[in-house]
């Protein structure tokens, strides 16, 4: 039933990118450049990012047929609650099929532009569970979901958080992946509590290599001591700076692939620089070649 999307599994972790798509002919200029340079780097797959509110609706659609396509690359489509009803969510299952795309990242996602808190549409979904489900239940389609090492935003606490992650399992996502993080041991922890709980599926560490210490900080709350002072040593100047971050990077991937990490999943923000030198050093030192 499905093709070839190779989902993380316990075998071989998985090597992945994920990009969005743009808002600007500079932007589509830089992602072509990306995606021409990520053809030769032998990826498990790629993801395609849902806008705010489903504002990219279409062209994530576009994006993942292209890749898969003409590209050769195989990918998996976000898709989210925001904004939509059960009717119009089956509607972009349908094209997503129609396409050959049969792997979604299923996710709440966040409010629309200018809002602040998530509202459900009036005949849609509220959570990722209730939109995982409903998937599961039409068939044809593999999962993944999202989990936050440093805990969601919005979850009353740990505990409640790593419950809402075993639901989302139950309801049918076969791996999940984590929101950005720079501290390799809150992953670990996370994984741990994980697992005791009864979350057994694969979970993909999120990544992305420092280009901007400030820019970097303002995704997570927690940002290694020795990572900021490896960058305020280099200054200002933004070559040296991706250097630092692709070698921190790179001593994250070792030490989460010594840890038995089952895949992980590249945030590119459509660049052609950091993500692709990182895999060219991981390939090197022998690390996710693939069979």
């Amino acid at each position: 039933m499905f093709m070839n999307l190779p989902i993380p599994s316990t075998q071989r972790p998985t090597l992945s990118f994920e990009f969005f798509p743009p808002k600007t002919e500079e932007g589509w200029a830089d992602l072509r450049a990306t995606l021409e340079r990520t053809r030769s780097l032998n990826l498990d797959f790629v993801s395609v990012t849902y806008g705010a509110g489903g504002s990219t609706r279409s062209r994530t659609l576009e994006m993942c047929r292209d890749i898969q396509n003409d590209l050769g690359i195989s990918a998996m489509a976000h898709l989210t609650c925001v904004g939509h009803s059960r009717v119009e969510i089956d509607s972009v299952l349908d094209q997503l099929s129609e396409a050959g795309i049969d792997t979604l990242m299923a996710l709440r996602g966040d409010p629309p532009k200018g809002q602040t808190e998530f509202v459900a549409h009036p005949d849609g979904f509220r959570y990722a569970e209730e939109l995982i489900r409903h998937v599961q239940g039409r068939g044809g389609f593999r999962m993944g979901c999202a989990f936050y090492p440093e805990i969601h935003p919005e979850a009353a606490n740990a505990e409640a958080d790593l419950a809402n992650l075993r639901r989302k399992q139950e309801a049918g996502a076969s791996f999940a992946v984590s929101q950005l993080f720079y501290d390799v041991d809150l992953y670990l922890r996370f994984r741990d509590r994980a697992r005791a709980v009864g979350v057994t599926m694969p979970l993909v560490a999120g990544l992305m290599p420092v280009t901007n210490l400030a820019s970097a900080k303002r995704f997570v709350k927690s940002m290694p001591a020795d990572l900021e002072a490896a960058v305020a040593a280099v200054g200002d100047d933004p070559a040296q700076v991706a250097r630092v971050g692709v070698e921190q990077a790179l001593g994250m991937i070792r030490r989460l692939v010594a840890e038995g990490v089952e895949g992980v999943h590249l945030y590119t923000l459509n660049k052609s620089g950091s993500s692709p030198a990182l895999v060219d050093r991981l390939r090197q030192e022998g690390l996710f070649l693939r069979p």
